[in-house]
């Protein structure tokens, strides 16, 4: 998907036909492709959804009643807010008229007649450049009535957010497009059957719409074959933390953690694998032993212990408090909790005020149990996902690193000394220092 990307100066439409944009599209409206096969075709490459949760996209495609008369919708997620996640924002900079043919066909395929891009309040810029993707769209007869000529008629429009991270969860996304405050919303109904405006909708990532061109293009065995059984294609994964180079890499699902590792330049500095947060901040954090012994699909990151999630791996070198970690984690999601759900915004406060005491050299012996508790409490009981985003991150660093717990609360200081923090730390260096 991001060989042919030719950097800032290639986002355009021209840019994007040269390197076979819109071939995808063109097939299916000159060979008459029914919509029924072309879900079976995305059902066929095992594609998953990217943005965390990873349920096979043709599936999820028929759900939607398509013969139902009145309007029907489809969405693409660029709200992409979770700490160590910026897959989907190179995605819109280098290659926007993906995103645009992919939810092209999707809606051909769903029988919508609409569809909204919700893109994240902090990457205006990138709104702004999918929205002149789309005029280039419309100009070329891609988007519109009776699109190329077919009896296939949709319009696409772009919807700029404001930042809430809860407003990634599908149904808050769609209470926000409605202009209402953007808050989860009970499930059962769902947005298949009861969506935006009432109407059935479907949601999804901006990867997973990039990658439907790739799909009808090259045929789904091709793309099923770049990855694994059950785990189509290539996927992105943003690599930040303590590795040389961090950034986006595109890779076969099934490749082993090692090697992603070894594209990304290895441990900066050559210092020590301590831990890794596989999915983006939520997904639970594992040990380097285990981590290495791990392939990036679904299937293995979630046999390990934890979720491939949006594929935002966070890479930890021993010079980290996990205390010091976990603070932080526990603060953005207090921070971001709709406060909607009372587990969720008791929960999410409690979490992080006794992390926080914990980290400060305040803790009691009596926290750690009490925060288990919290999270049982909290999982499972919400509205949405967030609660249980916020315990997973404390349940899985008590179960793996507990013994730094207990030494901040015996001690009142770090088990990593502080000056080794620092030596691992850009965070605390000066700019300016060699």
């Amino acid at each position: 998907m991001t060989a042919s990307w030719q950097g800032d100066a290639g986002w355009g439409i021209d840019a994007y036909i040269k390197r076979g944009g819109y071939e995808a599209l063109k097939k299916i409206l000159s060979e008459n492709i029914p919509p029924e096969g072309v879900i079976a075709e995305v059902k066929k490459s095992v594609l998953r959804g990217r943005g965390g949760a990873g349920f096979p996209t043709g599936l999820k495609w028929s759900f939607m009643p398509r013969t139902m008369p009145g309007d029907k919708y489809i969405v693409c997620n660029t709200d992409e807010g979770e700490p160590g996640t910026f897959k989907d924002r190179d995605i819109m900079r280098y290659d926007p008229h993906s995103v645009i043919e992919g939810m092209i066909i999707g809606a051909y395929a769903m029988g919508a007649t609409r569809g909204y891009n919700y893109i994240h309040g902090e990457i205006y810029e990138l709104y702004e450049r999918f929205e002149a993707a789309l005029a280039e769209a419309r100009a070329a007869g891609f988007l519109g009535q009776k699109i190329l000529g077919s009896e296939h008629s949709f319009e696409l429009f772009a919807h700029h957010g404001y930042g809430a991270y809860i407003c990634g969860e599908e149904t808050a996304l769609l209470d926000s497009i409605e202009g209402k405050k953007g808050q989860p919303r009970f499930k059962p109904p769902f947005p298949a059957s009861f969506g935006l405006y009432g109407r059935p909708t479907t949601v999804n990532n901006t990867e997973t719409f990039a990658s439907v061109p790739f799909i009808i293009r090259l045929g789904s065995e091709n793309f099923l074959n770049a990855g694994k059984e059950n785990n189509g294609g290539t996927k992105l994964f943003s690599i930040s933390g303590h590795v040389e180079r961090p950034g986006n890499y595109e890779i076969p699902l099934g490749t082993p953690f090692a090697t992603l590792l070894e594209m990304a330049g290895g441990m900066r500095g050559g210092r020590k694998l301590k831990a890794v947060i596989p999915g983006g901040s939520s997904s639970p954090v594992l040990p380097a032993d285990i981590m290495m012994q791990c392939t990036m699909d679904y299937d293995s990151i979630s046999k390990a212990g934890s979720m491939l999630g949006s594929g935002a791996v966070i890479v930890m070198d021993e010079t980290v408090c996990m205390v010091d970690v976990l603070n932080r984690l526990s603060f953005f999601y207090h921070e971001e909790s709709c406060g909607q759900c009372t587990p969720c915004r008791e929960g999410t406060n409690w979490l992080y005020q006794i992390v926080h005491r914990i980290e400060t050299g305040e803790g009691k012996p009596e926290d750690l149990d009490m925060l288990l508790s919290i999270c049982s409490n909290i999982c499972g009981r919400t509205i949405c996902a967030l609660g249980d985003a916020a315990a997973f991150p404390v349940m899985s660093f008590l179960k793996h690193f507990r013994s730094e717990f207990e030494y901040h609360i015996q001690h009142k200081t770090c088990l990593v000394p502080k000056d080794v923090q620092r030596s691992g730390s850009t965070f605390h260096r000066h700019p300016n220092a060699a």
